[in-house]
């Protein structure tokens, strides 16, 4: 059965503002680090470690016109903790919500005969994925 994918269905506010103007790629979350690790001893015992590191890296790719563009450069430039919601109301429902994160820089500005991404690196301190 086949299923259909629809961006529209992607909803992000940042700091209770809904990011608009998205480009192509949009947004994309990781987790800075693994959350195990395993070591293996010379006779072949297994220690896994559980990582408490609970970093993460959203990325925000918007076009140049996007409103919001202001918007992440001031929240950049002051260094403000913001609350993050990240909700794919299609199938399956998914939601990645931050109660403290900061803009690492504004974004690159390019200007050329084309209209160039604005791309914000935001690094969240805490975040749930569901």
């Amino acid at each position: 059965m086949a299923t259909t994918y629809d961006p529209m269905d992607l909803t992000v506010t940042i700091d209770g503002v809904y990011i608009t103007g998205f480009s192509e790629d949009m947004v994309e979350f990781e987790k800075d680090e693994d959350a195990q690790t395993a070591k293996v001893g010379s006779q072949g015992d297994v220690v896994m470690t559980k990582v408490n590191n609970p970093l993460g890296t959203l990325t925000l790719t918007l076009f140049p016109t996007s409103p919001q563009v202001a918007f992440l450069d001031k929240i950049a430039r002051t260094g403000k903790l913001v609350p993050i919601s990240i909700i794919f109301n299609g199938e399956p429902k998914e939601t990645i919500t931050v109660t403290q994160a900061f803009v690492k820089k504004p974004a690159t500005r390019t200007y050329g005969n084309e209209a160039e991404d604005r791309q914000y690196e935001i690094q969240c301190l805490d975040h749930v994925v569901e």
